[in-house]
C-alpha cells in the first residue's frame, strides 16, 4: 500500500503553481485527484449567530486537503456533540487549488532498467494542497455568546490537525 509522503515535503510555498490550459498538450497536468474534503459549510446555515471566531494561520504554507478534512472533523465532532446541528455553524475558508506532484522513482532490483530518471519529470498528481498566507482565516465558527467557550475548544482542536501555528481570534458578528 503506497504511504503519503510526509507533510514537510509539500509544506513550503515556493513551489510554482501547476499548469492547467485549456489545450490538453501545454498541461503538465493531465487531471485533478478528488479532493477528500466533503463539505465547506456545516451546522445551521440560515441562521445570524452573534458571535464569530476565527482560526487564523501564523504562518505561510501549504496545507494538505486531508489535513483540512481532518481538522474539520476535529471541530465538527466537539460542536455536533454539544450543541446539535442547529446551535453553531462551522465554515472552512481555504480551498485546496494547488495540485502537488511527484515523480515516482522505481526502487530493488532491476529499477536502473524500468525508471527514466528525471527526464519529463513534471511528476503524476497525487493530492491537492491549499496555498496560504500569514494571517489568513482558515476556519470560522459562528454561536451564540454562550457557546463561545466550546467554539473556541473546537477550533483549538481543528488547529492541532493541522501543519501550521494557529491563533483563535473572537469577533464579534457584523
Amino acid at each position: 500500500m503506497a504511504k503519503l509522503r510526509k507533510a514537510c515535503a509539500y509544506r513550503s510555498i515556493e513551489r510554482p503553481y501547476t499548469r492547467r490550459s485549456k489545450f490538453r498538450e501545454k498541461s503538465y497536468i493531465k487531471a485533478m485527484p478528488n479532493s477528500k474534503v466533503v463539505r465547506y459549510d456545516m451546522g445551521n446555515l440560515s441562521k445570524r449567530f452573534a458571535h464569530t471566531i476565527d482560526l487564523v494561520s501564523k504562518d505561510s504554507l501549504q496545507i494538505r486537503h486531508n489535513a483540512i478534512e481532518s481538522a474539520r472533523l476535529a471541530a465538527n465532532r466537539v460542536l455536533e456533540g454539544a450543541v446539535s446541528k442547529v446551535g453553531f455553524n462551522l465554515r472552512i475558508r481555504i480551498y485546496p487549488h494547488h495540485i502537488l506532484r511527484e515523480n515516482p522513482l522505481a526502487s530493488g532490483a532491476g529499477a536502473d532498467r524500468m525508471s527514466t530518471g528525471m527526464k519529463m519529470s513534471f511528476g503524476k498528481p497525487i493530492g491537492s494542497a491549499a496555498r496560504v498566507k500569514e494571517g489568513q482565516v482558515l476556519f470560522t465558527a459562528s454561536v451564540d455568546k454562550s457557546n463561545i467557550n466550546l467554539a473556541k475548544q473546537a477550533l483549538k482542536k481543528a488547529a492541532y490537525k493541522l501543519p501550521c501555528a494557529c491563533q483563535v481570534i473572537e469577533r464579534a458578528a457584523a
